[in-house]
């Protein structure tokens, strides 16, 4: 029992003299010292906000068609006696080289008849002139003659009265004197006669030099000469075929320039009028629409659709704009021409310019200053900012304009530092160790004037 009673008593008293040893040692040991956390400053690349020159640019799609193609026809019938040997599909000829002559035998003897009859003609006139000019001889000399005999008719006349003369000699001197004045009547109608068979002969003339202009006209359609530089396509006569006048000889087409009717996009009409007009202008008014766009001096640029042998272009000139928009596809059509579409040809790298290919057009409007960003800096419409004091400010973008890895927008100041790399955590806030973009800004300035030195 008193064991029990000791046991009872000793272990409590254990227990309290320990739990006084932890306290006591508790109380006595320093403070655990506590480290304040925050966020870890963030490293971005960042890009100065300011206005650049901007030039917006809209696509075109059309494919190319020479800007001269000659369907040449037969002016005359007959058979063909020469092909140039050139001319067949692809091949090339120089401008005022003869292509093709049908035979001109036929026409070269109508011709020569031509010649003939109007020879004929000036030599009727010729001698014409001759003979009026002999009448006018003749006929002053019965005049004078017919003043003499009324001289000797009056003489006569006097000598009769004193009857030293019989009357038959008198009788005789009067008839003289009426074939006399017969003879002037005759040359005198005769002469009058000359004016109109002048006329005649002269009308004659005319017509036969219109037969002989007719004649050489004929002639030359015997031949056909190409009117320029030219590349043959189809060829439809051979050497010694018959051909009938209206038929088709062959096509060819001028190499100095082509021209692409192409398909510009309605929705595509805002970024080449950007900051161009104040005046609302209606894209379903053609003609005000065309005198806009006339006005703004685009800048065409060519380049193949899917040729992937090089990044050649050609600069294009825009000519005229369609008179109605295509309600299908919504588009409206812009010719552009090229000229001199076969020089600086590079094989494998710049082809020429040929008929059928696809093309992209793209136009480019005037230089603009605007406030360009990169689109990587857009997330899901918002921008980062990084502020004076290199803090994270999340703001709202209001974007104007997409063009390719570049966006136009509103509401920021220029001098501000937009952050162009992706940032994880996105806080407000956030500290940052901004790194200017250099480089990358100086591309962006290129691509604002779509400059990628390809254009020749």
């Amino acid at each position: 029992m008193k064991k029990i009673l000791q046991k009872a008593v000793i272990l409590p008293l254990i227990v309290i003299i320990a739990v006084t040893l932890v306290v006591a040692k508790k109380k006595s040991k320093s403070p655990v010292d506590h480290e304040e956390l925050g966020f870890p400053v963030k490293t971005v690349e960042v890009i100065t906000a300011k206005k650049i020159p901007f030039r917006a640019r809209s696509t075109a799609y059309g494919n190319v068609e020479p800007a001269i193609l000659m369907q040449a026809k037969s002016e005359v019938s007959g058979k063909i006696s020469y092909l140039h040997p050139a001319l067949k599909k692809g091949g090339n000829l120089s401008q005022g080289t003869v292509a093709l002559r049908v035979e001109p035998t036929t026409f070269e003897f109508s011709l020569n008849q031509s010649k003939a009859a109007l020879a004929g003609s000036q030599s009727a006139l010729v001698q014409l002139e001759v003979e009026e000019q002999s009448t006018r001889t003749s006929l002053a000399i019965a005049k004078k003659n017919l003043e003499v005999g009324k001289k000797e008719l009056d003489r006569l006349l006097s000598v009769w009265e004193k009857k030293l003369i019989s009357r038959s000699v008198v009788d005789a001197e009067e008839q003289k004197m009426l074939q006399l004045s017969q003879q002037v009547e005759d040359l005198q109608g005769k002469l009058t006669s000359f004016d109109s068979r002048r006329i005649a002969t002269r009308a004659q003339i005319t017509q036969s030099e219109s037969q002989l202009a007719q004649s050489q006209d004929t002639l030359g359609r015997t031949e056909v000469i190409i009117p320029f530089d030219a590349v043959i396509g189809e060829v439809f006569v051979e050497k010694g075929e018959f051909t009938a006048v209206g038929s088709v000889l062959f096509e060819a087409s001028g190499v100095q320039a082509v021209e692409i009717n192409a398909q510009l996009p309605t929705r595509q009409f805002r970024p080449l009028l950007m900051g161009s007009r104040e005046q609302p202008l209606s894209l379903r008014n053609p003609a005000e629409l065309q005198s806009a766009l006339l006005q703004m001096g685009l800048e065409a640029r060519v380049s193949l659709v899917g040729f992937k042998g090089g990044t050649a272009k050609w600069r294009g000139e825009l000519l005229r704009i369609s008179d109605s928009i295509d309600p299908t596809r919504d588009t409206l059509g812009v010719v552009i021409a090229v000229n001199n579409p076969y020089e600086g040809v590079i094989p494998g790298k710049r082809p020429p310019l040929l008929k059928g290919m696809y093309t992209a057009v793209e136009l480019y409007a005037p230089a603009r200053e605007m406030m360009v960003i990169p689109r990587k800096a857009v997330h899901q419409g918002r921008i980062y900012v990084a502020t004076a004091n290199d803090k994270l400010e999340i703001r709202e973008a209001n974007v104007l304009h997409r063009q390719g890895r570049l966006v136009i927008l509103d509401g920021v100041e220029e001098g501000e530092r937009i952050i162009i790399t992706d940032v994880i955590p996105v806080i407000e806030g956030l500290p940052l160790n901004p790194i200017q973009a250099v480089d990358y800004q100086l591309q962006m300035a290129r691509d604002a004037l779509g400059d990628d030195g390809s254009i020749l």
